[in-house]
């Protein structure tokens, strides 16, 4: 019973001592006084009309898929903003390298912080995207 209530108690306490004064990352253009959930949804917004703007959809074409596809990325942003640990799957290495192309251009950003330091901040992004079935004959190669 006695090691118990010294577990509750020390739970309780590292409960209530833990208040850690958070940041998430801040993409370039995002306004820096936000809340954390603003600054989350304009990163998330900013990040995928970068995306948008960048990806070359037209591989999927050339590779003869058709349909929705969805490629998953999962990177870090370290203690100086930079976009690191690029990890991808794709339907084809082809859309893999685009991805890891296009992530890798991520402008720099200021990093997500704990109690004013910074800190590293994992970042999940599926793309996804439709492909019309082609309607040409494509040439063998």
């Amino acid at each position: 019973m006695k090691k118990l209530f010294l577990l509750s108690a020390l739970l309780i306490f590292a409960c209530s001592y833990g208040q850690d004064e958070e940041t998430v990352p801040v993409y370039p253009g995002c306004k820096i006084k936000a809340s954390n959930s603003e600054k989350r949804k304009c990163m998330s917004s900013a990040i995928s009309e970068f995306v948008v703007r960048k990806f070359d959809t037209d591989i999927a074409n050339d590779l003869g898929l058709s349909g929705r596809q969805r490629i998953s990325v999962i990177f870090k942003i370290d203690k100086k903003g930079y976009v690191k640990d690029i990890r991808i799957r794709a339907p084809h290495p082809r859309l893999e390298k685009e991805a890891f192309r296009v992530i890798n251009m991520l402008p720099r950003m200021i990093p997500g912080t704990v109690n004013g330091q910074p800190v590293i901040v994992p970042y999940s992004l599926p793309i996804t995207f439709q492909v019309a079935p082609s309607t040409t004959a494509k040439p063998l190669r």
